[in-house]
């Protein structure tokens, strides 16, 4: 997960000033309607504070409906094994999209305690930085550790025991020839994969639940503009999403000649046209003056739309590192836990 090259964060500038005086005839500043959590450390009273509580024991049944594996099931491999137990691989052909990727899964210790064999759980999709082409550094438990925090915290009450789903997004390493998690013309159906297939192949294999108010999508850097677009195209599936460092408008070299495509796919527009009632959290780091321009240039337009619940979230001395990434997921987990339905049985 590395950060975006020189060249890229120019070229996104340029695009960001552009977007932003067409939409809102103003300057990128720091915005005004900052979050409680801003400028709180990670663990502190004010970042963890409203944190709902998530069960160490078995919740009480309650009459949310649960949705069981519906298959057909899918071949599953360890890919590794963590102490906090196995990350799954397997390579998904998207019965709407026809593209073939590697998505991994894991599975929080509760799935398989058999006082949880009636409830569904709920979901969060990963998205890694750079270009993610045949990994996904949420799985890797020196660099991330996702799933060893989610477990503490549970422990703790402080995060909901979360299924984790960690795909790919491209098949090959460059950042001018990125999929951008979009159905690019001429290109694999990576938006529909992503929001379609993806959640379908979920649903086949493990007992989630059937609202959307169990499902939740982040991702840092290029996965943080993944999890935005696909919160926003998708808001039938997905209630919640926290864009880690992320920016919010597509430029792959793919999208040449095809602007009216490109538009419909670039998150900075799409918010303005939304309907659905989701919950953000938009996170960036202090040291990034580039980056919090463009998270200022999204959030300028994003307040507007009413719909949308949004937060934010500024990290003391962050950079663009994945050693800073990592000290927002214990935020990203409490925020879902707060905005997504906790195990339930039904």
């Amino acid at each position: 997960m590395r950060p975006r090259t020189t060249r890229r964060l120019l070229t996104l500038a340029v695009l960001a000033a552009t977007a932003l005086s067409a939409l809102t005839g103003c300057g990128a500043s720091a915005h005004p309607e900052a979050s409680p959590s801003q400028g709180a450390g990670i663990g502190s009273p004010a970042a963890t504070a409203s944190a709902s509580a998530a069960p160490t024991a078995a919740p009480s049944p309650s009459s949310t409906v649960v949705s069981l594996p519906t298959g057909p099931k899918a071949e599953l491999t360890v890919s590794q094994q963590t102490s906090v137990g196995p990350i799954y691989v397997t390579t998904l052909k998207g019965a709407k999209s026809g593209v073939s990727g590697k998505v991994w899964v894991w599975l929080p210790p509760q799935y398989n305690d058999p006082r949880y064999k009636d409830y569904g759980f709920p979901v969060i999709t990963l998205y890694s930085g750079g270009s993610s082409a045949g990994y996904n550094t949420y799985t890797d438990q020196r660099q991330l550790g996702v799933q060893a925090a989610d477990v503490a915290l549970a422990k703790q009450g402080k995060a909901s025991p979360f299924i984790m789903v960690m795909p790919i997004q491209n098949f090959h390493d460059s950042d001018w020839y990125l999929q951008d998690c979009s159905d690019i013309p001429g290109q694999p159906r990576m938006g529909t994969w992503m929001g379609v297939d993806i959640p379908a192949f979920v649903r086949a294999n493990f007992r989630t639940l059937r609202s959307r108010d169990g499902w939740g999508v982040t991702g840092a850097s290029t996965g943080g503009f993944c999890s935005a677009k696909l919160a926003l195209q998708f808001p039938q599936t997905f209630k919640a999403a926290v864009p880690v460092d992320g920016y919010f408008i597509p430029d792959s070299y793919y999208w040449r000649g095809h602007s009216k495509e490109q538009q419909a796919n670039d998150p900075q527009l799409m918010v303005t046209k939304n309907t659905a009632d989701l919950d953000m959290l938009v996170t960036i780091g202090s040291k990034e003056a580039y980056g919090k321009q463009v998270v200022a240039a999204f959030m300028d337009v994003a307040r507007k739309n009413k719909p949308l619940h949004l937060s934010y979230y500024e990290l003391p001395h962050g950079d663009h590192l994945t050693s800073d990434f990592k000290k927002v997921i214990p935020m990203t987990l409490e925020f879902f836990t707060q905005h997504l339905l906790p195990p339930t049985a039904g």
